[in-house]
């Protein structure tokens, strides 16, 4: 068999493969098998294009012993770090007794193995804080302050603002499951999104005056339909607003501007543009690409003094992408911070 030949049948297989003849030399390779161990592979010592020694040690005792072994290749490509399983068959060729080696990436399921361990370590990190210090005042009020009117009173409010910070948390992975069940489900039912701004404004109110913050809305009262998730996009503004009044700074104003555009770029078609803008210390630009990750925070203390779970803006991220919208996040130092959202209509 030419090597035309069985790269033409290493072709039909839809992982990286490379195949290895019985004078340990690469007889022919697929063209995902060129790409991941180099285009001029083929006639080469597989000693020389295989670097990873527990690959190679798989390739040695399938060609002695003719047993199917089975490894993990780990390498790096473009600056993203690849796991491949690798298997090792030895095949017949014929002339004599070969090896075939396929290159399964696995990388994705990897990559979810370690988001759903950090999200685990995140969670409990975020709850055993509370957790402790619950334990330690309930500790306190039955031993050295039991008698103690004044201490109960100062515990017992700590005690509370400790428990509601977990049920904040709760409520944002609660919300934050929900939309990513939903995410596929594009919702349909017009929402008029100028009467929720109106109503999220009017809501935040109390808390706007309690920061001496003001707000500037821009938009029609009613009339601005889009289909939707009336609830959804209600939590959108309502945590977008909420952030700019929290991390504006007192004594300055945040905008909301609701701007129909016929032709959006974003959405390739007619659609609203949502503009939350604060006048804030600023996000410095290495912070921006993660703002959305689960649990990622600028300044981790004045979030958590703020009351913040570090779901918000994730949250906001699902359900505009449920909402086939787009969200933008522009600031600098010094100069606020600008949340755009492109949703279609």
């Amino acid at each position: 068999m030419n090597e035309a030949f069985l790269t033409q049948l290493l072709q039909a297989i839809p992982l990286a493969a490379v195949l290895i003849g019985r004078e340990e030399r690469i007889l022919a390779a697929n063209d995902e098998g060129r790409q991941l161990l180099g285009p001029a592979i083929v006639g080469r010592h597989f000693l020389t294009a295989i670097r990873h020694p527990a690959v190679l040690d798989a390739i040695e005792a399938s060609l002695h012993d003719g047993q199917q072994r089975r490894t993990r290749h780990l390498t790096s490509q473009s600056g993203k770090d690849l796991t491949f399983d690798v298997t090792a068959s030895r095949i017949d060729l014929g002339t004599g007794h070969g090896v075939l080696v396929c290159f399964d990436d696995i990388s994705p399921v990897e990559q979810a193995g370690q988001m759903r361990r950090d999200f685990v370590a995140n969670v409990s990190h975020e709850l055993r804080t509370p957790l402790t210090a619950l334990l330690g005042f309930i500790e306190t009020l039955q031993g050295p302050a039991k008698n103690d009117t004044a201490a109960q009173q100062r515990f017992l409010e700590i005690m509370q603002r400790e428990a509601l910070r977990m049920e904040r948390l709760v409520r944002d992975l609660l919300s934050l499951s929900r939309v990513e069940a939903e995410e596929r489900v594009r919702p349909t039912t017009p929402v008029d999104l100028a009467a929720v701004a109106g109503s999220v404004l009017r809501t935040l109110a109390p808390l706007a005056a309690e920061n001496e913050v003001t707000f500037d809305y821009q938009g029609p009262e009613q009339g601005l339909d889009v289909p939707g998730d009336e609830d959804q996009l209600r939590q959108v503004l309502t945590n977008l607003v909420e952030n700019a009044i929290k991390y504006g700074g007192r004594g300055h104003a945040v905008t909301l501007r609701l701007t129909p555009v016929e032709m959006l770029t974003a959405v390739n078609g007619p659609g609203l543009e949502i503009l939350v803008a604060d006048e804030g210390r600023g996000i410095e630009q290495v912070h921006l690409p993660r703002l959305t990750e689960r649990f990622y925070r600028v300044d981790s203390h004045r979030s958590r003094e703020m009351g913040g779970t570090g779901l918000g803006l994730a949250i906001v991220k699902h359900i505009v992408t449920r909402h086939r919208g787009r969200l933008r996040i522009d600031s600098e130092p010094g100069q606020g911070s600008r949340f755009t959202i492109s949703l279609p209509r």
